[in-house]
């Protein structure tokens, strides 16, 4: 993006003039302030577009199982961050009409090229998302006044895409992140760092190790044990004893050897992960925030609403096995 490019033109006027609106107090928002508990007692949602990109159809779907909390990130075939005003006012309309909450803005920032040192190209998941460093700051602004017009304080990020030698990238990557986190905070809004298996912190050691340097109460962790356990980590106990008390969000999903020996994706329940001790261990800890599922996973068949379904009952067995109360 062209330095002489602003923020308003980024954003794209009659957008900012809706943001602007809601953050004088004058627009409704999307859905109440807080995913309330639903199954189990768990703050449990889905992302939206493992449902399908259909956002009606998909919150349909979560209603449907009495969950109160979805996730966006991808909406109509485009990131939420290229959405027009139409687009995102209809969003905010409908998921107020399922009596929803959202969770927080799945945004795809820092999840670029480290501009010092970037990785060897290769297959990526973008979610529909074609940014890099040079639009970090504006994106960084465009998330928090969409956390505010969807009735959230919390946006995921990343931590850039994974280089060969993490450990060499990890100075620049703090620095930027704790940068990241001081305007956040500044603009009232938590920051939560997914653990991706792709990009430079992937594992619970690694989330941890970032998060106790930069010590911010505007950056925690978005925990994802499936993430971990693909960088071969124990997600749990292990993974998680090391971002134990800093969860901002959780993505669930599972993971499981293939027949040929590789990892992949598998319905909740499914796969190797123990989610019946990280629930006891949440559990213990009290931890009571929000959790999104994150199906990735697929049937042989790659119906997303099924592959979904498939998943979540997996994971409402083991939510009613280990209630939170």
């Amino acid at each position: 993006m062209p330095s002489s490019v602003t923020r308003r033109s980024f954003l794209g006027t009659s957008l900012a003039a809706c943001l602007a609106r809601v953050a004088r107090g004058r627009a409704p928002q999307g859905g109440s302030a807080e995913v309330e508990p639903g199954p189990g007692g768990w703050r449990l949602g889905i992302i939206t577009d493992e449902i399908t990109q259909d956002l009606a159809q998909a919150l349909d779907f979560i209603s449907g199982y009495k969950l109160h909390g979805c996730e966006l990130r991808e909406m109509w075939g485009r990131n939420i961050m290229n959405l027009t005003s139409s687009d995102l006012n209809r969003a905010r309309g409908l998921i107020r009409g399922h009596g929803l909450a959202v969770s927080d803005i799945g945004s795809p920032i820092f999840k670029w090229d480290l501009p010092q040192m970037p990785a060897r190209r290769g297959p990526r998941d973008t979610f529909n998302a074609d940014f890099t460093e040079k639009n970090a700051d504006d994106l960084l602004h465009k998330s928090f006044d969409l956390a505010r017009l969807f009735g959230t304080r919390k946006v995921r990020i990343f931590s850039y895409w994974r280089v060969a030698e993490p450990e060499k990238a990890y100075p620049y990557v703090r620095d930027r992140l704790a940068k990241a986190a001081e305007l956040a905070g500044k603009n009232g809004i938590l920051l939560v760092l997914e653990n991706e298996s792709a990009c430079n912190i992937g594992t619970g050691r690694e989330a941890g190790k970032l998060l106790e340097e930069i010590n911010s109460p505007s950056l925690k962790v978005n925990w994802d044990p499936a993430n971990a356990a693909m960088l071969g980590e124990v997600p749990y106990p292990d993974g998680y004893r090391a971002v134990r008390g800093r969860l901002g969000h959780m993505h669930i999903k599972d993971v499981r050897k293939s027949a040929a020996g590789k990892l992949e994706w598998a319905p909740v329940g499914g796969g190797s992960i123990d989610w019946r001790g990280q629930f006891k261990a949440l559990q213990r800890d009290g931890y009571d925030g929000t959790m999104s599922l994150e199906t990735h996973y697929r049937r042989p068949d790659g119906n997303t609403v099924e592959s979904t379904r498939e998943s979540l009952q997996g994971l409402l067995k083991i939510v009613e096995a280990v209630p939170r109360t």
